[in-house]
């Protein structure tokens, strides 16, 4: 087997020398130079970033990831256990040439395995993009033997390297499907005009701008909008735009998202929701990428209706915890406004798992030592790993998760699972079937839980439960 692969590569390393072609030599050539110590991936990724579309950053970054683990594969395993030794390049027209001969050994292609694990991990995420990025890709594999630099069997198995590089990222992070989470269509107002919205601005949102304001005012030149001021109250303002309003806008993140969802649904009016925040879970979810989906729905009226969360009168549109998340939101709120969000996520991460203690609380009527409770409004996906996203959001259920405390290590061992993917075969972590309530109590008298990312503290005694249908919200 192997004398001949070896003769196949003879012949077609020699034949593809023999070939006389401006794309040989020209275009090739320096498609291999560019993508040099990942340069090329490195300036497509940044383009796609810079685009500020979610699922653009989503493909590069798998992309990169992908990448990461080829060339490590590729260049630090694969070619010191191999050791073949690279071909003679006397048959190469010296324009095709390497300027400078590769110095490591030649089975795999490290080039071609990081092409492959970059497109493909792009292509996994974005399939629109797989054929510009993969003709990319498959370019510079070509380009490995034009150049003399690599076999063809070098190549291919650099290919395949790439492939099984990208497809291991799913092990960890599953891809999130396109298009939005069911609902059943509701009717509800079209305003062409804007004429009878109120929308509320949380300015202090991180995309709540003058652009997206502008873009508003523009569209839909008869709604009135609030912006709020330093030190007005959020709940306050949307209380006040509720009673005057045919439609209650919002603008803002998930928390802010959150209090709008509660007034609509108490005072039975459709809500609309312009995504600017830094995540945008729930819009996300619901369809609306971005400002121009709400202002077209609501110009439409195409509207559905979707359950909420309700915890004792307060509600969640996506999700409700206790314990170690709750304990991070409190070490973020205190630090963020010193070092921003993320530094102050990532300092409070750390904090926690090495100072946070379990809950003892009792889960339906069932005494338990909990790191954490976690509950969806609506089964997230996938199961058996961190939830990333919902089928439906008018399923009548709650997705209950927990960390028990009471095995050895469980923190480190949930925090290990999660980075490596393997939550589904971690004992401490228990993800069970969708239910529709939920009830805790804690003994100690003391009880607090993030509710859309925000920190309320609640009686004692709770039950998680869902509304069913309780909001109309425009997608």
């Amino acid at each position: 087997m192997r004398r001949w692969v070896s003769r196949a590569d003879q012949r077609l390393f020699a034949r593809v020398a023999a070939t006389d072609s401006v794309l040989l030599d020209r275009v090739l050539p320096r498609l291999s130079r560019a993508a040099n110590y990942g340069g090329l991936w490195w300036a497509v990724s940044g383009t796609l970033a810079a685009t500020r579309n979610r699922r653009a950053r989503r493909a590069a970054l798998r992309g990169m990831l992908a990448l990461g683990i080829a060339s490590a594969t590729a260049n630090g395993l694969s070619k010191r256990v191999v050791r073949r030794t690279r071909p003679a390049t006397g048959a190469i027209p010296p324009i095709r040439q390497l300027r400078r001969a590769p110095w490591t050994t030649s089975f795999p292609s490290g080039h071609s395995a990081s092409a492959a694990a970059f497109a493909t991990g792009v292509a996994l995420e974005w399939p629109a993009l797989a054929a510009p990025v993969g003709a990319l890709a498959a370019g510079v594999a070509a380009s490995r033997v034009v150049t003399g630099a690599h076999y063809p069997s070098d190549v291919l198995g650099g290919l395949g390297l790439g492939l099984t590089a990208a497809a291991v990222t799913l092990s960890w992070w599953p891809r999130t499907p396109a298009g939005p989470a069911r609902a059943e269509a509701h009717p509800a107002p079209a305003l062409p005009t804007g004429d009878g919205l109120v929308l509320v601005v949380n300015p202090s949102a991180g995309s709540a701008n003058a652009t997206v304001l502008d873009r508003v005012r523009a569209e839909l030149p008869q709604a009135k909008i609030v912006e709020l001021g330093d030190g007005e109250d959020l709940a306050d303002a949307l209380t006040e735009a509720v009673r005057t309003c045919r439609v209650l806008g919002v603008a803002g993140g998930d928390g802010t998202i959150n209090v709008a969802a509660r007034t609509a649904a108490d005072h039975d009016v459709p809500l609309l929701v312009l995504p600017a925040g830094t995540l945008n879970h729930f819009a996300r979810d619901l369809g609306v990428a971005t400002p121009d989906d709400a202002i077209t729905a609501v110009r439409k009226g195409s509207a559905v209706r979707i359950d909420l969360g309700s915890v004792d009168g307060e509600v969640f549109v996506n999700t409700c915890s206790t314990g170690l998340y709750t304990d991070l939101v409190r070490y973020r709120e205190k630090w963020e406004k010193r070092i921003g969000k993320w530094p102050a996520m990532l300092v409070g991460l750390v904090h926690v798992l090495r100072r946070a203690n379990p809950q003892d609380l009792v889960v339906n009527g069932e005494p338990r030592s909990v790191w954490m409770i976690f509950a969806g409004n609506g089964a997230y996906r996938p199961r058996g790993f961190a939830p990333t996203y919902r089928r439906s959001l008018d399923d009548g259920l709650l997705d209950i998760r927990t960390v028990d405390a009471e095995r050895p290590w469980a923190r480190t061992r949930v925090v290990l699972a999660a980075l490596t993917g393997t939550l589904r075969w971690c004992t401490p972590y228990q993800d069970r079937p969708a239910a529709p309530q939920l009830t805790v109590r804690a003994p100690a008298g003391r009880l607090h839980l993030a509710l859309d990312g925000e920190l309320r503290s609640v009686p004692p005694d709770i039950t998680l439960r869902k509304r069913r249908g309780a909001l109309v919200v425009y997608r």
